[in-house]
């Protein structure tokens, strides 16, 4: 029951990155896209272009690939099932959003309700893509 399976981390973990990235584009560019603009313009930032959008999809890729390793890695302690995933999840939520979230919040001065929004955004993302992995992933067989 302790052996990795590494294909299934990785099947698991792309679908987890793929829906990461997907629900990463409907808040940034659909639900916070107006808004987003209007910050960047009344900071001064510039846009985010293609460079950066591609290390973000392939990070969002790689964190759900670590999201299911942090899954089956917990799973023999925990046991299999969806309370394990959502303890993974909730580890790699506390780390991302909830840590550099806030710091970068309250650096940058993002409003209280768009901070709030995200965290709950992403908590909600992060459990979602841990099930998937966590149902695509089997232990490797001995």
């Amino acid at each position: 029951m302790n052996n990795i399976n590494s294909g299934r981390v990785l099947l698991g973990g792309l679908l987890a990155g793929l829906l990461l990235n997907i629900s990463e584009f409907v808040l940034n560019e659909i639900v916070l896209g107006a808004q987003m603009k209007d910050f960047f313009t009344g900071h001064n930032f510039r846009d985010p272009g293609g460079a950066f959008i591609a290390i973000a999809v392939i990070l969002t890729f790689v964190l759900g690939m670590i999201l299911v390793l942090l899954y089956a890695m917990i799973r023999p302690r925990y046991g299999p099932g969806p309370m394990t995933a959502i303890c993974a999840a909730m580890t790699a939520w506390f780390f991302v959003s909830i840590y550099t979230g806030v710091i970068n919040d309250v650096l940058l001065g993002i409003p209280a309700g768009t901070a709030i929004l995200v965290i709950v955004w992403t908590l909600v993302e992060y459990i979602l893509a841990a099930l998937l992995g966590a149902f695509v992933y089997k232990e490797a067989q001995p």
